[in-house]
This record gives structure tokens, C-alpha cells and sequence, in this order.
């Protein structure tokens, strides 16, 4: 159990112990209704009261748990930082055209995208997407994923016809993986990146019936922020706090030009005849 579930413990415990003690201050002053003695009834009733004060500390209680007594803990005992992994950088190499003819340049043609990578940070989680963690954060240190396949159809099982460019317009976006020693009821998380900008998101605990390994797992995207617009997509897979692959596609638009390559012919036109 770690601190945070050891906190939400706490505060479960004390929502029962204030339901216990306002059903016994109920019982105190029901007895003290029944009782002809001045005293004694006295000493019921205020017996009760210390019960109902009892209760809203209770209460009290189970509301800072979460909160502030998280904190406190914390700070007694901080938590050990994990370990992560840094990606490979994989070069692509760019394509170059030979032409047979070389004619005078005067128009050159830059393509709006590159497909060479460029160097990026170590993935990491946005404090806003571990605020809607609801299982535990401890993957097996052993659980592997193989590299993201991206379509934009799936059979269940596989993508289909996977590549790394698209054209648009794009309705749905999968990516499929296959997965090993995983452990259900962690939280997984797939976050969806356009140009360094996070534009969908996908958090839960891992399903029982996904089990420990298999093939067919995928996470999809559908209604990224501002829609699918042309531009290099990022897709990170993290198990608790711990990434684990990263992939990567290109959306080209009907004006993006496919290659990469810069084409040093041009056409140069001239007088060709005298009247």
C-alpha cells in the first residue's frame, strides 16, 4: 500500500467513526428522555453533545486526509524518484531527388514538413492528467510494450494497413501495440501530442481482462483540440508514472508535399524565335 491509498484509508475510517459517534449521541439523548432523574439525565445529554463535537471532528478529519495530511506525509517522508527511460533518437534519412536535367534555377520549392525527427525531452506526465489517476501507480518494472502502429482503422486485433503518413481528412486515429507482464488495475495513460501540444488523452486502471501480455491493445484518438489539422504527431504510453514507448506519424494536408527533398530543377523560359 502506498501513502496515498494509506490516506484514503484514514479518511474512510473516519467517516465511519463520525457515523458511529452520531449514532451513539442519538442513543444518549433518546436514553435521557427516559430518565426521571435531573442528574443523571444531564450527564446523557451531555454525553451525546461530546459525541456529536467528536463526530464533527471526525469529519473534519476525513475532509484534510486527502488533502493536507497527504502533504504533511509527504514532507515527513518524500517519496523516492524514479527512474526513467531516455528514447533513441532514430534518425530518418531524407530523400533526394537526381534529376537528368539541370536547367537555371529561379523558383525554389520548400516543403512545409520535414520528416527528419527532431530531438525532443524525456516524456513526462502533466500534473493535470495525474489528478485523474484512480488506481495504483506502481507498474511491474518488468512490463514491456513493442513500438505503436498507426491506422486509421482497426480489426480488433491489428491495425490495418498501418503507416507513419496520413492525408486528411481524418475521422479516427488507432494505435495498436502488443504488451508483457503487466499488471491489471494500474493506471495506463496514452497522451496525444500535435507540435509539442497536448490534443488527446486516454487515462484509466489496466482491465482484468486485458490480463498480463496478449496482442491487439491500442488506444485511439478521435476529437483532438482543434480537430486533426496537418503536422507531426507524438504517442506516449506511460504504466503509473513510468514511460514506456513512444511513436510517432505525419498528417499532410492536399498542399503538403510528400518528399522532403529539395529539387534544384526549375524552368527558365526565353525567346525561342525572331520574326
Amino acid at each position: 500500500m502506498d501513502i496515498r491509498a494509506g490516506v484514503i484509508v484514514l479518511a474512510l475510517f473516519a467517516v465511519v467513526g463520525a457515523f458511529l459517534s452520531f449514532r451513539g449521541a442519538i442513543r444518549s439523548m433518546q436514553a435521557a428522555r427516559k430518565i426521571s432523574f435531573y442528574s443523571l439525565r444531564r450527564r446523557y445529554n451531555a454525553t451525546a453533545w461530546r459525541l456529536v463535537f467528536f463526530a464533527f471532528l471526525l469529519i473534519g478529519l476525513a475532509f484534510w486526509f486527502p488533502t493536507g495530511g497527504e502533504q504533511t506525509i509527504y514532507r515527513v517522508f518524500p517519496p523516492s524518484a524514479t527512474p526513467s527511460l531516455t528514447p533513441t533518437i532514430t534518425q530518418t534519412p531524407t530523400i533526394t531527388l537526381s534529376p537528368t536535367i539541370t536547367l537555371t534555377p529561379t523558383l525554389t520549392v520548400t516543403p512545409l514538413f520535414s520528416d527528419t525527427p527532431t530531438a525532443t525531452l524525456t516524456p513526462f506526465l502533466p500534473v493535470a492528467i495525474e489528478a485523474l489517476f484512480a488506481g495504483p501507480v506502481t507498474p511491474n518494472p518488468d512490463a514491456v510494450f513493442t513500438s505503436i502502429q498507426f491506422s486509421t482503422e482497426f480489426d480488433g486485433v491489428n491495425p490495418v494497413n498501418p503507416k507513419t503518413v496520413f492525408d486528411l481528412p481524418i475521422q479516427i486515429m488507432y494505435g495498436g501495440f502488443d504488451y508483457n507482464n503487466t499488471v491489471p488495475g494500474v493506471q495506463w495513460t496514452s497522451l496525444w501530442y500535435r507540435s509539442g501540444e497536448l490534443v488527446c488523452y486516454e487515462t484509466e486502471p489496466w482491465r482484468d481482462e486485458w490480463g498480463t501480455g496478449g496482442i491487439g491493445g491500442f488506444t485511439e484518438c478521435s476529437t483532438p483540440i482543434g480537430g486533426w489539422l496537418a503536422g507531426q504527431y507524438e504517442v506516449q504510453i506511460f504504466m503509473g508514472y513510468e514511460w514506456k514507448v513512444v511513436g510517432r506519424f505525419t498528417v499532410l494536408d492536399n498542399l503538403t508535399p510528400a518528399a522532403t527533398g529539395t529539387p534544384d530543377l526549375t524552368i527558365t523560359t526565353s525567346p525561342t524565335s525572331t520574326p
